[in-house]
């Protein structure tokens, strides 16, 4: 413990000295469209908003995805204490783009602060949490030592420790630090039973370790606003007599392979569209830049166009619309997992949204999804591996229209089975672990 007392305070002091040039570098970062115009303060610690009398629970996720995991359990955590007051913070503009719209107004979201001294001690100062829940690998020395000397409770939800990060944290160096850290925690849900043993490993106290199922199997349904509806329906609508397919999620090389699977089923089936998501939207555009030099008729979203005659091909550069977008195709095949290198993404969207799931074999930490997908139901998810598989069996998937419903009710109903319980089982490792163990004027009103 006094070694990782000793790696702190030399990391306590680096982060201290370098804190003018993490200024500068998020000035630069707004120059660049990376951090919010206005709001890019609040990474110093600047709040932008009041701070609302009463208990109050901070949620911090880094992205999109892990905010949208949230949600559920804070939704709950409202229900069960209505006078909670709950603050969420975010990393990206994306998801601050995507959350700011979908939240519940009594939420208040702000950009997270940096990791070093200074910002950290302003946000803790104003906020004033009564207690702190981290979401995934959100694992900050600064922000975790501050917590504790504040006697603030910590929490670490659908904790995971990518093999990369397991390795760096399990060095000597790191590992007086890392165990002293995961000592001021008073709850650890890993997402798996794999990723339990890496905290273990890492020394992380037994006796706060426990299990509930990954929130990734939980698809929050946020709805649409009416011109959102109205242009999904509008989609369905130009999709009706056509053989749809999704490719998600799709990164940088993997393009290649889905429009190489595109153009050969085209030969076969002359009525294909193919809807191509990027994980970046400028990855998009440069796609659809790409295929218009080629002669290819595509539309981007973001164009609000409809389709041309000989339009087969559609190109999302949006923000925030998967899970709606899945509700148009039958069939979605989840990128980030088609070329090694990349860790796969979350299929529990398309699945829930009764599409057919098939993933490459590059599925990272997604793996413990995939597989208790697959023993919930052989046909829940299809891995493939590489560009022939991919097309072959696509094309069996268009040609055999009672595999692709059988396909399509097993992701669903499997995706349903599993994420049964497990917002309710957050809760009570919640309550019994951080909300009973406040201190008797923080508690009373947070106690049911």
């Amino acid at each position: 413990m006094k070694k990782g007392l000793v790696v702190y305070k030399i990391y306590r002091a680096l982060s201290y000295s370098v804190s003018p040039l993490i200024r500068l570098h998020l000035r630069w970062r707004r120059l660049l469209g990376l951090e919010h115009p206005w709001r890019w303060p609040e990474r110093l610690g600047h709040p932008s908003e009041p701070r609302r009398p009463g208990p109050l629970l901070w949620f911090h996720a880094v992205s999109l995805g892990e905010g949208m995991i949230a949600i559920p359990v804070i939704k709950h955590c409202i229900r069960k204490m209505p006078h909670l007051n709950v603050l969420m913070t975010i990393t990206t503009i994306s998801a601050f783009e995507v959350l700011s719209k979908s939240l519940p107004s009594e939420i208040i979201l702000q950009f997270s602060p940096v990791d070093t001294p200074t910002s950290i001690h302003s946000f803790l100062g104003y906020w004033k949490p009564n207690a702190i829940v981290l979401m995934e690998s959100e694992l900050w020395p600064n922000l975790i030592m501050d917590a504790s000397r504040n006697g603030i409770p910590l929490a670490l939800l659908n904790a995971r420790m990518s093999e990369k990060s397991f390795k760096l944290w399990s060095g000597s160096l790191v590992l007086p630090l890392i165990s002293l850290m995961l000592s001021k925690f008073s709850l650890i849900v890993p997402l798996s039973t794999e990723q339990g043993i890496r905290f273990q490993l890492l020394k992380a106290p037994p006796n706060i370790i426990n299990f509930s199922g990954d929130l990734k199997y939980v698809i929050e349904d946020f709805g649409v606003n009416e011109s959102g509806r109205n242009n999904i329906d509008n989609l369905k609508l130009q999709l009706t007599q056509r053989q749809v397919w999704m490719a998600s999620s799709i990164h940088r090389g993997e393009e290649e392979i889905i429009l190489g699977v595109h153009f050969a089923l085209m030969k076969q089936q002359p009525n294909i569209m193919t809807i191509i998501v990027p994980r970046h939207l400028q990855q998009g555009r440069e796609i659809a830049r790409k295929l218009e030099k080629e002669g290819q008729n595509v539309v981007l979203r973001s164009q609000c166009e409809k389709f041309k005659p000989g339009t087969n091909i559609y190109v999302v550069d949006t923000f925030g619309e998967l899970r709606h977008l899945y509700t148009l195709t039958p069939i979605a095949v989840i990128g980030g997992s088609l070329l090694p290198g990349f860790s796969g993404h979350n299929i529990s969207e398309a699945a829930a949204a009764g599409c057919a799931v098939l993933t490459g074999c590059h599925v990272g930490h997604f793996s413990h999804i995939v597989l208790e997908m697959q023993r919930s139901n052989p046909l829940s998810v299809l891995q493939v591996s590489g560009k022939l598989e991919l097309e072959k069996a696509l094309i069996e998937l268009f040609t055999n229209a009672a595999l692709r419903e059988a396909r399509r009710r097993a992701a669903k109903e499997a995706i349903s089975s599993l994420s049964c319980g497990i917002v309710e089982n957050i809760w009570n490792l919640l309550n019994f672990h951080i909300f009973s163990r406040l201190p008797a004027g923080e508690s009373k009103s947070l106690r049911l």
